[in-house]
C-alpha cells in the first residue's frame, strides 16, 4: 500500500503543504496550510467504485485492468 506525507512548508511567501514534488496553493498561514492538509489527507482516503482503466506502458503495449476503489493510500501529515 503506497503511503502519502504530507509535509507543511514555508513557499512562496506563505505557507504550503509538499507530496512528494508537488505543491498545494500558498496559504497566508501556517494553521490554513495546516488545515488544508488535514483536509486533503481525509479525502484521499475516501473509497471509490471499482472502474476499468486501460493505459498505454513505455513500450507502446496496452493494458485493461480493474481499479479496486478500496485500494486507497495511507496518509500523514508531517508538521
Amino acid at each position: 500500500m503506497a503511503k502519502l506525507i504530507y509535509k507543511i512548508v514555508e513557499h512562496d511567501g506563505g505557507w504550503a503543504y509538499k507530496v512528494g514534488e508537488t505543491y498545494s496553493e500558498t496559504f497566508p498561514t501556517h494553521e490554513d496550510a495546516l488545515r488544508a492538509a488535514e483536509i486533503a489527507s481525509a479525502e484521499q482516503q475516501v473509497a471509490g467504485s471499482s472502474d476499468g482503466i486501460q493505459y498505454e506502458d513505455a513500450d507502446g503495449n496496452w493494458h485493461d485492468e480493474l481499479a479496486d476503489g478500496r485500494d486507497r493510500p495511507q496518509t500523514e501529515i508531517s508538521d
